[in-house]
């Protein structure tokens, strides 16, 4: 009994102690879950969402792109796209082989597709392919127990409804490269899509808009069982060119087949009403993700289709730099409108026989007659007076040499030579013969069809300037004084009014009941010692062909430049296509 009592003595005195030990592990335990559950519970609700949730961006749908009558140019289209996440997948080969059926695409080819975008840091899907028909998509939903990792989403895909007509305009969209996401990592992220060329580089933040963000709700094999919108996306803003799509079209199919450029511009704003560049290639193609091989083969395709030949192929303006060379003659008061020059055909200036496109000659020629049939020996004389350094000032003071202000860009500046520029650039002086060349524009002077309509506006203006723009803003269509005289721009305009109504050299471009005031232009692409016509050589040797004009003359509405890369003399080449167009423009676009 003793023995009993004592131990239930020693029993008796450790409770308190388990019950303080106890009690310390319940407190313990207790810290812990009201740790776990309110200091951090944030952070574990969170985790275990993120266990079963999965945010996505909602791209924003871009906005529209009309033309001047709200004729749509660019719109978003529905797509549906085929991701596929390996990490869901039981067996990719088998997963591979049942899509490579529903696309009839080689299985091999899927798989090497797989491995170039799979398992970068931070994957979690990739995309095996875009655009899927109706049917495909039909196809892949049926089967969508059995191979989970396949997921089809809906989007949109940019869709240019003219294609080819007005893909240097308009340009196409891309994912954003990592130097863009450097330079707007602010608004931009992975994956984006964003202009890369034509209207839509330069209006991509007004085009892009916002994206949004969308939560979906998934079981514990990937697959969504809900989904809500967090943040809707908001639509990019609509933009409304100046573009008249009648013009663009016509203008388009006239260079089917040929190399060159057209800019039709409403010298009153600046306006521009169309511009083509030839060839072309179809801006659709960016829609979807180009293969290597198909970026280059665009890259490396005849006659270079990507550049945009209105604003950055600068060449020798011919025959059309008259007009320069007749405003600064006049201007300088080295010619008059009684002086004379005879021509036979050629002539000799420094030494050097010169010959006038026109065998025959022209006979004796005062400045109006110079200009109506395009006598070259005419302004050999005159570049003689003149000298390079009057020559290119005047050329400035109508443009050449610098940018226009174009609102797309990767516009060139041209080139206007002088004798600074030949020690500079070339480290040789500039020779007087050289002079004789520019006179009639040959030589190193440089200029893009842009800025020939851009001069062309001067013309038509009797002295004032304009910024040539797409899309439609009121800051751009004001006009601005040159450094020119319209005392002196008044006898050209009546000799540019000759051209093509008095039987001049650009005739083809004459309309009853509606004057065009213009000037042809022909550029040698060999040298030639010879009357050997152009249509007679080889066609990478021809010349190339231009036409400038603007009507109605007493009130200009519509400036038309083409240029035709060997295409001949301008005459016969770039001037049915102003024709072309004037015709256009007086049945669409009311010139009543």
């Amino acid at each position: 009994m003793r023995e009993v009592r004592e131990r239930r003595e020693e029993l008796v005195q450790r409770v308190p102690r388990l019950q303080l030990l106890f009690t310390a592990l319940l407190v313990v335990i207790g810290s812990f879950y009201w740790f776990a559950q309110v200091v951090r519970g944030e952070y574990y609700r969170e985790l275990a969402d993120n266990n079963r949730t999965r945010s996505e961006a909602v791209p924003a749908p871009r906005g529209l792109v009309l033309d001047r009558d709200g004729r749509l140019l660019a719109e978003n289209a529905p797509s549906y796209n085929l991701t596929m996440d390996a990490s869901r997948s039981l067996d990719p080969a088998r997963a591979l082989a049942f899509v490579a059926g529903v696309l009839d695409e080689p299985v091999a080819a899927l798989g090497v597709l797989h491995a170039e975008r799979y398992g970068q840091p931070g994957d979690q899907t990739v995309l095996l392919a875009e655009n899927l028909t109706l049917t495909e998509v039909a196809r892949l939903a049926a089967f969508e127990l059995e191979f989970p990792e396949f997921e089809i989403e809906a989007g949109h895909r940019r869709l240019y409804r003219h294609g080819p007509q007005t893909a240097h305009l308009l340009g196409y969209v891309g994912q954003v490269s990592p130097a863009e996401l450097e330079e707007r990592e602010a608004e931009l992220s992975a994956g984006n899509l964003v202009g890369k060329r034509g209207v839509e580089r330069a209006f991509d933040r007004v085009l892009r808009g916002a994206d949004g963000e969308r939560v979906r709700i998934v079981d514990s094999r990937g697959r969504t069982r809900d989904q809500f919108t967090r943040e809707s996306a908001r639509p990019g803003r609509d933009l409304e060119l100046t573009l008249d799509l009648a013009l663009q079209q016509e203008a388009a199919r006239y260079f089917e087949g040929r190399a060159g450029a057209a800019v039709a511009m409403d010298p009153r704003n600046g306006e521009i009403l169309a511009m083509v560049s030839a060839p072309s290639y179809d801006p659709n193609l960016f829609s979807r993700r180009l293969d290597r091989e198909q970026w280059q083969a665009l890259l490396t395709a005849p006659g270079d289709p990507l550049q945009n030949r209105a604003v950055q192929n600068a060449h020798s303006p011919g025959s059309v730099f008259k007009i320069v060379m007749a405003v600064a003659g006049l201007s300088e008061n080295v010619v008059s409108l009684r002086d004379s020059v005879h021509c036979s055909g050629s002539t000799r200036i420094y030494d050097r026989q010169t010959r006038c496109w026109k065998r025959g000659g022209h006979g004796t020629v005062d400045l109006r007659r110079a200009i109506k049939e395009s006598c070259d020996v005419y302004f050999y004389h005159l570049g003689q007076k003149l000298g390079i350094e009057r020559i290119a000032e005047y050329s400035r003071r109508f443009g050449f040499g610098t940018e226009t202000g174009f609102d797309i860009p990767g516009e060139r500046s041209g080139l206007v030579p002088d004798a600074a520029w030949s020690l500079r650039v070339r480290k040789a002086p500039w020779y007087p013969g050289e002079t004789i060349s520019v006179a009639i524009g040959q030589g190193p002077i440089l200029v893009t069809p842009i800025q020939m309509a851009t001069m062309m506006a001067v013309m038509a203006n009797r002295g004032e300037a304009v910024t040539p723009h797409i899309v439609r803003d009121s800051t751009l269509s004001v006009r601005r004084p040159s450094r020119l005289d319209p005392q002196f721009l008044e006898p050209v305009r009546e000799a540019l009014w000759a051209v093509v109504n008095e039987y001049g050299t650009g005739s083809a471009a004459r309309i009853q009941g509606f004057d065009i005031a213009g000037k042809t232009g022909t550029v040698q692409v060999v040298r030639q010692d010879t009357w050997t016509r152009s249509e007679d050589l080889e066609e990478q040797f021809r010349d190339h062909a231009w036409f400038a004009a603007y009507g109605p003359v007493e009130d200009p509405r519509l400036v038309v430049v083409a240029f035709v890369e060997h295409g001949g003399a301008g005459s016969r080449a770039a001037a049915p296509l102003a024709k072309r167009l004037y015709e256009v423009y007086l049945e669409h676009a009311g010139a009543g």
